[in-house]
Formats: C-alpha cells, structure tokens, sequence
C-alpha cells in the first residue's frame, strides 16, 4: 500500500477520507513549541505539529535528531522546559508515564523491554494491568469481581495473540524467542492496552526483509482494523513511505520537514539532512 501521493492534508477539524477508504479524523494529540533540554544540550527546539485520528503519523530524522526524546516527551517519560501537549483538546499537565497510559497511550520500545523469565501470554497479560480494577484482596482471593475482570482481561490478550499469529508461542518464555518475535510480543503488550494513540520506537529495528513484512503488515491491520492511531519512529524510509499518512521530519532538535510521504520525499532540506549534503 502506497500512500504518497493523492493526499492532502485538510483543516485540523475537519475528518476526511484517504484514497484507500481510510477515514482521518481531527486532531488526536496537538505537539505546541516543545523545547527540551538536558543541562546545555537542546534536544528539541521549539518544535509543533498534530496527530490526527486514525492515521499512522511517522517521525523521522538521522541519528542524534531527537527523535526518541520526542516520543518520551509524548509517554510522559520527559518534561519539556517549554512547550505544551495537548490531547483530546485539552491542555495536558505534566505528568508520569502510567497516568499517560491511563489517559489511552501505549508505546513499545527501542530496545525490547520485556520480562525474559515470563511467558509471552504472561508478558501481553501486563499491558492489562490499567483494565484490572479489583481490589488487592479479591485479586489474591480469586472471587467475585476480580474473577470477572481476569477472565475478561484474559479473553481481551487471547484476541491479542490470535490477531498477532503467535498462538504457538503463547507459553514460551521470552528469553528464547528470537529478535523478530519478541518485537512482535512487544507490540502484543501495548495493543492488548486498546490503545487510542499507539507509539512505535523503531518497530523494525534489526528485522530481516521477511520480518519487516509481517510487521508492516500488522501495523497496517491494527490501524484498519482496530482504529488505532499510530505514531512512529522508523529508519527504513521505504516503510515509512508506504506505511504513512504524513511524516515529521526531525534533525539535531529541528523540524525541517512535515507533510505527505510525496511532500517530504521532495522537500530539499529532507535531502540534505540524509545524504549530508548543503547547499548556499
């Protein structure tokens, strides 16, 4: 699926449909003049731009543009010294990363960050844990209400690792998956946390050419299918170009770039910041 070209970006209200039959709501999540700094290093400057309902929103850049600090800035794991987030139209304080995750933000990481010793169903099990609502007590007892919600939260993952084909791994412990299928149970943990706004950090670093397939495949699903609005972080531009709706560019803390895969594909500065090449 290719979406460069034939997509233009519409008022931030206004919801549209996109020549594949995909519907792009209104803002989701509104990034305001977000600067961030570690002591005298600036690792954003000042930047702005929107995620809309229902689009898969790429962000881009070479090594070192601030890239994963923007999506820190998103999960909560940072505070910008300046700037504002706002999501679902309002004004967002600033917050701890699993007050974000109440609020319908999920992410997956960079570097997989999942329990070894545990059992995939397990690992996917504890993207419930904002669903689970029984107390301490009943939980330890296994009665009434916390039965109920276990077997809900228990259907909700089965669904999960179903729609994710890793039915066969299901009890396996983690640390003797390999790379590809982790990344794949990574993605299980944070979409069985039904999600609004799912954040991706570099979902197919690492994969071979059949690996990043399957996941292109399924990010494509849990967008169409789910309805999940999806941002990410992705080096392999002919993913991103076939993956995304638009694309935020990133370089040494800067937006240089921001618009349709076609848009950015052809928009100078974007070159030049890949192939290291200036212009006078």
């Amino acid at each position: 699926m290719d979406k460069e070209e034939g997509m233009a970006v519409k008022d931030s209200a206004e919801s549209y449909v996109t020549d594949d039959g995909r519907t792009i709501g209104g803002v989701l999540m509104d990034i305001r003049s977000i600067t961030l700094r570690f002591g005298g290093v600036t690792a954003i400057n000042d930047i702005s731009f929107d995620i809309r309902e229902g689009e898969i929103r790429a962000i881009i850049g070479p090594n070192g543009a601030g890239k994963s600090s923007m999506l820190n800035v998103i999960s909560g794991f940072y505070v910008p010294q300046e700037g504002e987030v706002w999501f679902r139209g309002a004004l967002r304080p600033p917050m701890k990363p699993y007050q974000v995750a109440r609020q319908g933000i999920a992410r997956t990481f960079q570097n997989i960050a999942l329990f070894e010793g545990m059992s995939v169903l397990d690992n996917v099990m504890t993207g419930r844990l904002n669903h689970m609502n029984s107390s301490m007590w009943s939980q330890a007892l296994w009665l009434g209400r916390a039965e109920a919600e276990e077997h809900e939260n228990r259907e909700r993952v089965e669904r999960v690792i179903d729609f994710l084909e890793i039915q066969h791994i299901r009890k396996t412990p983690v640390g003797r998956l390999p790379y590809g299928l982790k990344k794949r149970v990574e993605l299980a943990r944070a979409l069985s946390a039904e999600p609004e706004l799912l954040l991706l950090d570099e979902p197919m670093a690492g994969m071979n050419v059949e690996e990043k397939e399957d996941m292109s495949r399924f990010i494509l699903e849990v967008n169409d299918e789910f309805g999940t609005t999806i941002a990410l972080i992705e080096h392999d531009m002919g993913v991103v170009m076939d993956l995304s709706d638009r694309v935020v560019v990133m370089d040494y803390g800067r937006k240089i770039g921001d618009g349709t895969p076609h848009d950015v594909r052809n928009n100078q500065e974007v070159i030049d910041a890949y192939l290291g090449v200036s212009h006078d």
